[in-house]
């Protein structure tokens, strides 16, 4: 007997000892092909290739700084074109004291799952702060700021909802967890409200209100794209109702985030060249995708540029604010999807050659897609002190407050002052969206998209139970500047899997594409990490450098302790 349990013991032992040791073999290979690729962008000489980049975003911005910081290219080889007067695509901030503020939208960071976005910006040099990186300045502020929101839902009766329980049924429950394990190859075209329609009610749950406001889903979004929110965000799901996870900026995500990015390429010698549209793009014609000439349109003029061998073009093949407009306090912004550039040149590349993916899916159904922010802009802060009375939080920690059961799906979020650098000391900006946009307001008996941005205030204030108060608040107001947004939403559109190309697709020898429109395995659209992820990957792909180097997603759906915090907050 005890010669069997001595046998026992030491096959255990040497099985462990086996895990182990492959464990060990795994991390050393890993750190190796680190090693390498590091030696690799060291010893990378460029030469003289020249690098264009179609459309001035984060993507474009991020991709010029690895090739500066990693690859040894010189600035005045690396060219940014962008159709708009400003660079930063979808991330934007400006205004004045007398015409008011605007956002077209705002972006939450995430501290445990922008991998690369930290890492990127933690070699940016911040504006604001000298001797810090741009991600030491942010990540110092959020500490200082931390969100944990009081009033994450108010009902029609302008009262804080309790979200402690997430209102899930077992039938939700039982379809959540089928959905973690099916395989993404078998939910081609499918939306979240065909895997839910056995259980409807899962769209009356808090959990369903809270997950869709915070990341702007639609019952009709894509069940691909919200299959990877939550095992990507597996672990917000425990403190959704918080939002404590939120990773905010000192400013707005265009001052904060792209001034020092931009400040960093120009004083590398970068090219922006604004106000050009790159309008078609020619390919040589054989089997391969190589790019040979890009035709501008500038100021109404056409330009030629004419690759080399050894040349690189990286295009934005979507952006979600394609045909934006704004409006104004007497005036509603105007919906108009008439044009997406940005889609446009992408319908001319795929159709030139295979393996571009189809733009068709997200940018065909604008009623689908479009949702509408507004910017609010005070003289004083009378009103964010009556949103602090209601909601219970100071400026800056309420992260996301949405009306419940209002008809356009109001929310607005208060941020931290001030968020613009140069409103006053006085002034207070707030920023607010409705994702339902083609609905009569509850008080304004017309759709939002149609309302003027008093009409929009005057929607807020009743939701917010504060009518009484509208005289004396309208005349502390600059401006409210309502943004209609008809593709903000297109990247969560349902497709096949065949519609998303490849950052590189098979065959290229000088051509990538990175914008929210990409597929990268794993990770999740509408971030900041998804442009500068993408834009890492085309650079070190297309340069024949490892990409053992680029930060991983991290696997929280294999962290124990994340799921077992995720059950006992589906059963609250």
């Amino acid at each position: 007997m005890g010669k069997k349990v001595s046998k026992t013991l030491v096959a255990g032992a040497t099985a462990a000892a086996t895990v182990v040791a492959i464990s060990a073999a795994k991390k050393n290979a890993k750190y190796q092909q680190i090693k390498n690729a590091e030696v690799q962008m060291k010893n990378y000489n460029p030469g003289n290739k020249q690098v264009y980049f179609i459309g001035g975003g984060l993507a474009s911005m991020a991709g010029a700084a690895y090739l500066i910081r990693d690859c040894n290219f010189q600035g005045q080889n690396i060219h940014i074109y962008e159709g708009m007067h400003i660079l930063g695509g979808s991330n934007d901030g400006n205004g004045t004291s007398e015409k008011g503020f605007v956002c077209r939208g705002g972006r939450m960071l995430n501290e445990e799952t922008y991998e690369n976005f930290w890492e990127l910006f933690s070699s940016i040099p911040s504006i604001e702060e000298p001797g810090k990186s741009v991600t030491q300045e942010i990540l110092d502020f959020d500490h200082m700021h931390p969100t944990c929101a009081k009033a994450r839902l108010l009902d029609k009766d302008g009262k804080i909802v309790d979200v402690k329980s997430m209102g899930l049924h077992k039938e939700d429950r039982i379809a959540l967890a089928k959905l973690m394990m099916t395989p993404e190859d078998k939910l081609d075209d499918m939306t979240i409200q065909e895997w839910f329609a056995h259980a409807p009610q899962f769209f009356e749950t808090n959990f369903w209100i809270m997950w869709q406001t915070t990341f702007a889903f639609q019952k009709w979004s894509s069940l691909f794209e919200f299959k990877r929110y939550m095992e990507r965000m597996i672990f917000e799901f425990s403190r959704i109702e918080t939002l404590e996870g939120v990773t905010r900026t000192p400013y707005n995500q265009y001052e904060s985030v792209i001034l020092p990015l931009k400040q960093y390429l120009v004083d590398k010698g970068v090219n922006f060249i604004t106000n050009c549209t790159v309008s078609d793009i020619d390919f040589k014609e054989d089997s391969n995708i190589t790019v040979t000439t890009l035709h501008l349109d500038r100021y109404g003029e056409e330009e030629l540029v004419n690759l080399k061998e050894g040349d690189l073009c990286f295009m934005t093949n979507g952006c979600m604010t394609d045909c934006a407009t704004l409006g104004n306090y007497s005036e509603p912004a105007k919906m108009d999807s008439s044009n997406p550039i940005s889609a446009e040149l992408w319908h001319k590349a795929a159709a030139k050659k295979t393996g571009l993916g189809d733009p068709t899916p997200f940018f065909s159904k604008p009623e689908e897609t479009n949702w509408e922010s507004f910017t609010v802009t005070c003289k004083s802060d009378k009103l964010h002190k009556l949103i602090e009375q209601i909601s219970g939080n100071v400026a800056g920690s309420g992260a996301l407050m949405t009306f419940k059961d209002s008809n356009w799906l109001m929310s607005i979020v208060v941020a931290a002052q001030p968020h613009f650098k140069n409103q006053t000391a006085k002034e207070r900006i707030f920023w607010g969206y409705g994702l339902y946009t083609g609905n009569n307001g509850d008080y304004v008996q017309k759709p939002m998209r149609d309302c003027n941005g008093e009409e929009i205030l005057d929607e807020m204030l009743y939701h917010l139970h504060l009518q009484d108060n509208t005289d004396e608040i309208k005349m502390d107001i600059v401006n409210v500047i309502p943004c209609i947004m008809p593709y903000v939403d297109a990247q969560f559109q349902p497709r096949k899997m065949s519609d998303r190309p490849f950052v590189v697709p098979k065959n290229s020898t000088n051509f990538a594409m990175i914008s929210q429109f990409v597929e990268i395995p794993k990770d999740m659209v509408f971030t900041e990490e998804y442009s500068v992820r993408a834009a890492r990957i085309a650079v070190y792909t297309l340069l024949g450098i490892s990409t053992a180097g680029i930060c991983p997603v991290t696997q929280f759906m294999k962290d124990p302790v994340v799921l077992v915090n995720a059950l006992k907050t589906a059963y609250r």
